[in-house]
């Protein structure tokens, strides 16, 4: 819940000509009372000062548990390998804030965030944006400033009272539905559900994509008329030779696409979505942009001899992903490390549980940030879920917990650094990965 403001504490001033980025965003995060602060009538009132009339780009939202981010980065390569301009606004971020917004790929610089960011301050008056609101508005400065065909927004918490959501969506991706973020989003996959659908628009296409909608997803899609594109009915992944094979049932096009780090229903639905919005794609056109796609944090390799794989996953859903993968390269002989740190409102129980049959070695660290488990809290939350499934050494930082894996692992075995964005960030920092 919002927390109401101190009075007596005096208002934030808004930073000088000439301040850098990091004082804005510094001033972004102490404007608004709270944090996250669901809904859209604050971002609706600025947006309709800062924009004349409709935006002239074609609007592609991405809400979803888990796979969001891959989805966006996936279908962004896609549409530039047809030709179109594009725009990807993601959260959160790994390193700088500029991996937040990106033009045709590339990330924008300080000044044009700057810019934007004194645009919103100034048609924002008294009204009150959170740090997420202020980001996503300057998206949308910025992809209109560039003029960008194609506008590929990931939401960043449920999709119905998410600031993204006050754009309408020519095509709207969820892809997929889980526990997580339970005290905004609800705690169940029908309530959670329903939040997600709400990116949806009357008559507009979207594509669902994974196995078993719930049933709150798919009421949305038929009482707005949606056509739904379905992972497992509609679209199918099948392993190729190499590669996948994604089929689009329906038109009788079976296209081959490489192998990637990511997760193979992402990929797919990105596929899926070009294929809808840009009907001559060619087959060669997909193989080839999507050859080199990579992201930050993603299953990413940040380390070789032992090898070291970074990623995100947080929750249950992200785990039994995150264990399959691992599992396809645990060879004979080899040992898998994981070092692990999370935010206290996450699963720990849930996601160790998803892990424990496939990692050797525990080697969890704390986090010191907002919400972060310290290292006595992480071994309270292991005692419960790992007693004779596996040997675990808490260190008081991931930084720690990773020299700790790297010293004891041998040049066979893989470490696996996982459970928040604050966790790999630290890793890719303390690796110098930039």
């Amino acid at each position: 819940m919002p927390r109401k403001p101190d009075l007596s504490e005096p208002l934030p001033v808004a930073p000088a000509t000439g301040a850098s980025l990091e004082q804005w965003l510094a001033y972004l995060e102490a404007v608004h009372p709270s944090e996250i602060d669901l809904g859209l009538d604050r971002v609706l009132v600025v947006l309709r000062r800062l924009f004349a009339g409709p935006i002239k780009g074609r609007v592609i939202t991405v809400a979803g548990t888990n796979g969001k981010g891959s989805t966006v980065t996936c279908l962004e390569a896609l549409l530039q390998g047809a030709g179109r301009t594009t725009g990807a606004y993601t959260s959160p971020h790994l390193s700088r804030y500029n991996e937040r917004i990106r033009i045709n790929g590339v990330e924008v610089d300080d000044g044009e965030i700057i810019t934007a960011f004194e645009a919103i301050d100034a048609a924002r008056r008294k009204v009150s944006l959170t740090y997420f609101e202020f980001s996503t508005l300057a998206a949308f400065l910025i992809m209109e400033s560039h003029g960008v065909e194609d506008w590929i927004l990931e939401v960043g918490l449920g999709g119905r009272l998410d600031a993204v959501n006050v754009l309408d969506a020519e095509l709207a991706i969820i892809t997929s539905v889980d526990i997580d973020h339970t005290a905004w989003l609800g705690t169940d996959r029908e309530t959670i559900g329903f939040e997600k659908a709400g990116i949806l628009r009357f008559g507009k296409p979207a594509i669902y994509a994974d196995v078993d909608p719930p049933s709150s997803v798919l009421q949305q899609a038929t009482a707005q008329k949606v056509p739904l594109l379905r992972y497992g009915t509609d679209y199918t992944i099948a392993q190729g030779a190499p590669g996948l094979l994604v089929d689009l049932k329906a038109s009788g096009r079976c296209i081959q696409v490489p192998q990637s780090p990511l997760p193979e229903t992402s990929v797919a639905a990105a596929v899926r979505a070009a294929c809808l919005l840009q009907p001559d794609i060619t087959d060669q056109i997909i193989s080839d942009s999507l050859q080199a796609v990579r992201m930050p944090g993603r299953f990413e390799l940040i380390h070789a001899s032992p090898t070291v794989y970074a990623d995100v996953g947080h929750n249950p859903h992200a785990a039994r992903w995150l264990a399959g993968r691992l599992e396809s390269l645990k060879a004979e002989g080899t040992k898998i490390f994981a070092v692990y740190g999370c935010l206290t409102d996450k699963d720990s129980q849930g996601v160790v549980s998803a892990l424990r049959g496939v990692v050797d070695h525990w080697m969890p660290g704390g986090l010191s940030v907002a919400r972060g488990v310290d290292a006595v809290g992480l071994a309270e939350r292991l005692q419960k879920v790992l007693p004779g499934h596996g040997a675990y050494t808490v260190s008081n930082t991931v930084s720690e917990a990773l020299d700790l894996a790297l010293a004891q692992a041998g040049v066979k075995d893989i470490v696996i650094v996982f459970g928040s964005f604050f966790t790999v960030s630290q890793a890719r920092k303390h690796l110098n990965v930039l």
